[in-house]
């Protein structure tokens, strides 16, 4: 059975997947705000492990299985040939899966074409979890990305133009008290120019990540709120689901563009409304951690 090398993290919408961890951490690991894998040397696994693992699957439950999630933190980086040969044999195994997700950084997609992506639709990597983080330049300088925004919006095109859907994150707070108006702006810009399927809002907190909170003026809870209202405000994208539902998040929001614009920007400033009636919860800082 499985092995896997922990921790292992998932999209909150992939909660139903089968996981298969084909890369340990990340091939893009220099971003000083995330501490998801700065405990793990990245790698890739063997196909072979791969295709044992998938085939350990009691036949019993095979016909079961609807959707597949590939893990590490930016499996799409995995060699064409491998990868399409984990898709082939997850096909064939699965005679009822709907769909593969992966996450997917900048760096992975420069490693595939248009041409290599369509193939990779083909076979049933249908979605992407694309972290931009930031539409604003100088924020993505400061946390290491190591891309500019328009240079993800290429990239990010190039998916979409193969039929994968995207689902964008950024994260609230990310630039500090200095660039909060440039980064909820940058950030909103950019969905307006790509309209993906999906946008989520994180929200910036502590997991070995100490040294970057202290380049940055952390925000209060009703700074971070007030973002959030920039940004759902500045958006206006062509057709595109918001949801804020991770577990960093103390405000859920849910709604699709344009039908539910107004009701989220209602939504947000009924959110701070209410939190200027406790200021001691308003002026304090999100206190939400992992220490795993």
């Amino acid at each position: 059975m499985f092995q896997y090398e922990e921790p292992l993290f998932r999209p909150p919408s992939e909660a139903s997947s089968l996981i298969f961890q084909i890369t340990v951490g990340c091939s893009q690991n220099s971003c000083t705000f995330c501490g998801m894998y700065k405990h793990k040397q990245f790698r890739l696994r063997p196909v072979s492990e791969i295709v044992a693992e998938i085939e350990s699957i009691p036949k019993l439950y095979q016909s079961g299985i609807r959707r597949v999630f590939l893990a590490d933190g930016d499996a799409l980086v995995y060699p064409q040939e491998g990868l399409m040969q984990i898709l082939d044999h997850l096909a064939t195994t699965y005679p009822n899966l709907a769909r593969v997700g992966a996450y997917a950084s900048p760096n992975s997609l420069t490693t595939k074409n248009e041409k290599e992506l369509a193939q990779l639709r083909d076979k049933k990597l249908r979605i992407l979890y694309f972290g931009l983080e930031s539409g604003d330049n100088a924020t993505l300088k400061l946390v290491n990305k190591g891309y500019a925004a328009p240079q993800m919006l290429e990239l990010c095109r190039k998916a979409q133009s193969a039929g994968i859907k995207l689902s964008i994150t950024a994260i609230l707070g990310l630039g500090g008290q200095d660039r909060t108006v440039e980064h909820a702006a940058g950030t909103a810009d950019w969905i307006n120019l790509l309209s993906p399927e999906y946008f989520s809002l994180l929200t910036l907190f502590s997991r070995h990540n100490l040294a970057y909170f202290e380049q940055v003026t952390q925000q209060t809870r009703g700074e971070i709120l007030e973002e959030a209202l920039a940004i759902v405000k500045q958006l206006h994208p062509a057709r595109t689901i918001l949801r804020s539902n991770h577990a960093s998040n103390f405000l859920n929001l849910a709604g699709s563009y344009p039908k539910d614009r107004a009701r989220l920007i209602a939504d947000v400033e009924s959110a701070i409304a209410t939190a200027r009636r406790h200021p001691d919860w308003y002026q304090s800082f999100p206190d939400y951690s992992e220490a795993y």
